[in-house]
């Protein structure tokens, strides 16, 4: 197994320094350093996408001829990270990248005719309809139903904690065909659009005072059969390949480096960095190290042709709570700063319902902002994308046997 970039990797490296030192303007920067959530809002998300698909790179992982990158694993896992290393704002994933290669691997070609450069224009904004108030990690126990009614599906049920569903015009979800078998069977995908009549979007406010998060009521919505993706009933299929690729579609490991040299360097120009604090960072950056080289052996099996496989929950499990580890190191670093609650100086992911109008300027070192509302915020990560606690039951399961 070879894991050292070769020289042309290297020299696309540098082609994508050069694009970002070029085309990253200063306001996109700026907003990304005070993000406090794992997505950007709609607008930044999108203008970004712009740029980017302007230059052909807004989907480096869709086949050339959906408009993706003639790229390898390799260099799809360099243009992550250096699009984290130049403080890019990220784009949101749900488009192009879920729906997208759902649609690419499991779509009809009219489907992927009609979405995927709606989805590439920005023309679509997506949402995901996983999770309901009594199946979120046990997804395999929703009961969202979806009635056969000649050409249509009536869908009655709810959905909940689905990010930007206020502002998404269309949702892929997980809707119930059958129930006479297995949890698993009788579940399909489907594709709704949110501005059909008896679609409801209700507001959850998150801890950081952010609306990002959504619960969603569905009122005998009418879903043309021509908006399944897959075979109906067979949905699981669709959910279970989109699932292993965003558990272990990240680079968390480069990622996570440089957030910490970011910490190394505020506590040091505070003059929080003793000799018990470097010592938790450094600990934190042996942990990010050996997650980046495990992340780069799973990108070597990749270029192999392999899949996420088992790896993803491992790379789910490991990048969520090194994160949660570092918001807390950052809590520590930031001491009685991280009190005032500062929403108005930050870049939400979404609108922030406790922000106001004030003319209060910044209180505490600019690169505290954003500490407190990051830890709250990243509580959830060990949560989305089907909980830790799942994670480990699937990995004692597919790979100890238990």
């Amino acid at each position: 197994m070879n894991l050292k970039f070769s020289a042309a990797e290297e020299t696309f490296r540098q082609e994508v320094r050069d694009f970002l030192a070029d085309k990253l303007t200063a306001d996109l920067r700026r907003y990304a350093s005070r993000m406090t959530s794992v997505y950007a809002d709609k607008e930044t998300a999108l203008a970004w996408q712009a740029i980017l698909r302007e230059q052909g790179w807004a989907a480096p992982s869709w086949p050339v001829e959906y408009g993706g990158c003639d790229w390898s694993v390799a260099q799809r896992y360099i243009f992550d990270v250096e699009m984290a290393k130049a403080g890019a704002p990220s784009l949101s994933p749900m488009g192009i990248g879920m729906c997208g290669p759902a649609l690419i691997g499991h779509g009809s070609k009219a489907q992927k005719e009609y979405y995927l450069p709606r989805i590439l224009e920005g023309e679509d904004f997506w949402c995901q309809g996983y999770s309901e108030p009594h199946a979120g990690s046990d997804l395999a126990a929703l009961t969202m139903s979806a009635v056969d009614d000649g050409e249509d599906f009536v869908c009655s049920g709810s959905k909940i904690w689905t990010t930007h569903a206020h502002e998404a015009n269309m949702m892929f979800c997980l809707v119930r065909t059958d129930s006479s078998g297995k949890r698993q069977t009788g579940i399909t995908f489907l594709l709704i659009d949110m501005t059909s009549p008896g679609v409801r979007v209700d507001p959850i406010i998150m801890l950081s005072g952010e609306h990002i998060q959504n619960a969603v009521f569905f009122d005998e919505v009418r879903v043309p059969k021509t908006n399944v993706v897959g075979q109906i009933d067979d949905g699981w299929t669709v959910a279970k390949y989109l699932l292993e690729f965003e558990r272990g579609g990240s680079s968390y490991g480069p990622r996570l480096l440089q957030r910490l040299a970011a910490l190394r360097r505020i506590a040091k120009d505070l003059g929080g960095l003793d000799t018990d604090m470097a010592t938790k960072i450094s600990e934190a950056e042996m942990a990010a190290e050996t997650l980046e080289a495990a992340e780069l052996m799973m990108m070597s099996d990749l270029a192999g042709g392999g899949t996420p496989g088992l790896k993803a929950s491992m790379m789910k499990i490991r990048g969520t709570e090194l994160s949660q580890r570092v918001t807390e190191l950052a809590l520590d670093i930031a001491g009685l700063h991280v009190q005032p609650f500062q929403p108005e100086h930050t870049e939400a992911g979404g609108p922030v319902v406790t922000r106001h109008q004030t003319n209060q300027g910044l209180v505490g070192p600019d690169s505290l902002v954003t500490v407190s509302a990051k830890y709250l915020n990243d509580r959830a990560g060990s949560i989305y994308a089907g909980s830790n606690e799942i994670q480990r039951n699937i990995l004692s399961k597919g790979q100890l046997g238990l």
